[in-house]
């Protein structure tokens, strides 16, 4: 199997992004799986070196399954340069409408809160005025 990047130059930001995405996934993972050796002491040694060993070993596996499935393995990137040969055919929303929709979003968010704020006083002094809460 060659370990040299298939299409490169191709495909560069998905293939990027991939790698940024599972690089930290495969980070928490070593997190993790180190976190499993915390009292591990065998063959005299303390545990933090059996915790580095494993977080290492976890991040050269993942590393390379990552390197093979970005950047060699034909099948996928094909499909990732396909992607973001995708993304720059799709028409983009300009800034002016993205900012008038988050505002629209936003304010309707606020406009709900306060609705919810409301109706709860409302339920409050309900129930207060009937003696079903003590407040």
């Amino acid at each position: 199997m060659s370990t040299a990047i298939y299409k490169k130059g191709q495909g560069f930001w998905t293939r990027q992004m991939s790698t940024v995405a599972a690089a930290v996934l495969t980070l928490l993972g070593a997190i993790w799986i180190s976190d499993q050796f915390r009292g591990a002491e065998w063959f005299n040694l303390q545990p933090i070196y059996w915790r580095a060993i494993v977080g290492v070993i976890w991040c050269g596996v993942f590393g390379l399954l990552i390197y093979s499935f970005i950047w060699v393995k034909p099948r996928s990137v094909d499909f990732l340069v396909a992607t973001e040969t995708e993304m720059k055919k799709v028409n983009w929303s300009t800034r002016h409408e993205i900012v008038g929709s988050t505002v629209v979003v936003i304010l309707l968010a606020a406009g709900i809160a306060g609705f919810c704020r409301i109706f709860d006083y409302v339920f409050l002094l309900l129930f207060s005025s009937i003696k079903v809460l003590d407040a």
